[in-house]
C-alpha cells in the first residue's frame, strides 16, 4: 500500500491461517470521485516532473564530458534511483492506497514492497557520499581524492548494501484473496522471544533516514563553519573571493537537497513508526487521508531535485534550457554548458589557455571560475578539479 511499509500486513506460522491475520486489515474506503480526481492529479504530477527532470539531470552530465565528474557520477546514482521509483511505484501506491486492492498479482507485489528501500538508500547514500567528498575538498584539500574506479566501487557497494536491507520484504512478501479482494501483504515471521517485524522497521528507519542526515548535518555544519569564517586552507590567491562564494554556493546547493529530503520523509517514518508501536491509532476512516498526504509528501522528495539544479546552477540551467527551449537554436551544447561571464572567458583563455578543452566542470559548480586546483590557484574547481576526478 505504500512505498516502505505495507500497512496490509499479517503474520503467520509458514504463511498458515494468512486469511484470518489478514482480516483486521483496513477495509476498502470509498471516497468521492472528485476526491480521488484531485488526489490522482497530485499523484501523476510527481510522476511526470520526477520522471522527466531526473532523466534530464541524467543526460546532462552523462552526454556533456565537461560534467562528467566524481560529484556528478553520484547525482546521476541519485537521480536514476528516484526516477525509477516515482515510475514503478508511485502509481501503484496510489492505486492500492485508494482502493486498498492489489490488482498487479505477486511478482509485483514482491518488487513493489522490495525496491522502494533500496532507491531510498540509494538515494541517501549518494548525497552523504557527495557530503563527505564536499567536505575532504574544503576541509583537507591535499589528500587524495577518489578516483574514477574507487567512485564506481562506492556506488557499487551503496546499491549492495541497499538490496540486502530490502531483502527482507521481497522474502516475505505474498498475496492473498480476502473476501471481495486481493491484497498484498508482508507475512513477517513470528517469534516468541523478539517482534522481528518492529525490529526491522526501527533499523530501516535509523538506516536510510537518522544515521545519514546525522553524517551529512556534521559534514555540512564543518563546512559551512570553514567556509563562512572565510578560512579556506592552503588558499590565499587573487581569485580567494570569487573562490569562496562559489564553493559557498555549491554547499548552499547540497543543504537544500538534503533539507528538502529530510523534511519530505520526517512525516512518513514517523507515521510508519506509530503505526508499528500505536496500531489503534490507526482505525479510523480518517487515517487513509492522512496516508495520502503523508505518502504523497515522500514521494514529492523525487521531483524536487531536478527543480534545486535548475534553480541554483547556470550549467543544469543551461541543459534545461536547451532541452525545454527553442529561444537559442544556434547555441551548441558546449557554448550552452560555458559559463558566460566575460571575465571567466578571459581567464580561461590568457592564463590556461592549452588545455581548456580538458576541464572539468563539476555538476555543482556555479557562475564562478574554477576551484579547489593546487597546481593553478587562481583557476580553481567550485567542485572537484584533481585528476582523480576525470571519468572516462
Amino acid at each position: 500500500m505504500e512505498a516502505l511499509y505495507n500497512t496490509t500486513e499479517c503474520s503467520g506460522e509458514n504463511g498458515s491461517n494468512v486469511s484470518a491475520n489478514c482480516s483486521g486489515a483496513f477495509n476498502k474506503f470509498i471516497q468521492p470521485v472528485w476526491q480521488i480526481t484531485l488526489w490522482a492529479v497530485a499523484y501523476f504530477g510527481i510522476v511526470l516532473v520526477s520522471v522527466v527532470g531526473n532523466v534530464v539531470v541524467i543526460w546532462i552530465i552523462l552526454a556533456h564530458r565537461r560534467m562528467r565528474t566524481v560529484t556528478n557520477y553520484f547525482l546521476v546514482n541519485l537521480a536514476f534511483a528516484e526516477a525509477a521509483m516515482s515510475a514503478f511505484n508511485t502509481v501503484v501506491n496510489f492505486t492500492y492506497a485508494v482502493h486498498n486492492e492489489w490488482y498487479f498479482g505477486l511478482v509485483y507485489c514482491r518488487f513493489h514492497n522490495f525496491f522502494p528501500i533500496a532507491a531510498i538508500f540509494a538515494s541517501i547514500y549518494s548525497m552523504t557520499a557527495i557530503a563527505l567528498d564536499r567536505y575532504m575538498a574544503i576541509i583537507h584539500p591535499l589528500k587524495q581524492r577518489l578516483s574514477s574506479t574507487q567512485t564506481r566501487l562506492v556506488i557499487g557497494v551503496i546499491w549492495l548494501l541497499a538490496l540486502l536491507l530490502a531483502f527482507p520484504q521481497y522474502l516475505y512478501s505474498s498475496t492473498a484473496v480476502l473476501p471481495g479482494r486481493m491484497v498484498c501483504f508482508i507475512d513477517w515471521p513470528e517469534y516468541d522471544t523478539v517482534d522481528f517485524k518492529k525490529i526491522y522497521y526501527v533499523c530501516v528507519t535509523v538506516l536510510i533516514y537518522f544515521l545519514p542526515l546525522c553524517i551529512m548535518g556534521w559534514a555540512y555544519m564543518t563546512v559551512a563553519v570553514t567556509l563562512w569564517a572565510s578560512e579556506i586552507p592552503g588558499d590565499s590567491s587573487e581569485h580567494y573571493a570569487e573562490q569562496l562564494i562559489a564553493k559557498r554556493k555549491v554547499v548552499k546547493m547540497m543543504i537544500v537537497v538534503v533539507c528538502t529530503f529530510a523534511v519530505c520523509w520526517l512525516p512518513y517514518h514517523v507515521y510508519f513508526l506509530l503505526h508499528q508501536f500505536f496500531p489503534e491509532l490507526f482505525e479510523e476512516r480518517y487515517i487513509q487521508q492522512v496516508y495520502l498526504a503523508v505518502m504523497w509528501l515522500a514521494m514529492s522528495s523525487t521531483m524536487y531535485n531536478p527543480v534545486i539544479y535548475n534553480c541554483l546552477n547556470s550549467r543544469f540551467r543551461a541543459g534545461f534550457q536547451q532541452v525545454f527551449c527553442c529561444c537559442a537554436p544556434t547555441v551548441t551544447k558546449e557554448e550552452l554548458l560555458e559559463l558566460k561571464s566575460p571575465r571567466y572567458l578571459q581567464t580561461q583563455v590568457s592564463i590556461y589557455p592549452a588545455s581548456r578543452t580538458e576541464t572539468v566542470v563539476p555538476a555543482a559548480a556555479t557562475e564562478a571560475p574554477p576551484a579547489e586546483s593546487h597546481v593553478y590557484p587562481h583557476v580553481e574547481v567550485a567542485m572537484n578539479s584533481s585528476a582523480s576526478d576525470k571519468l572516462p
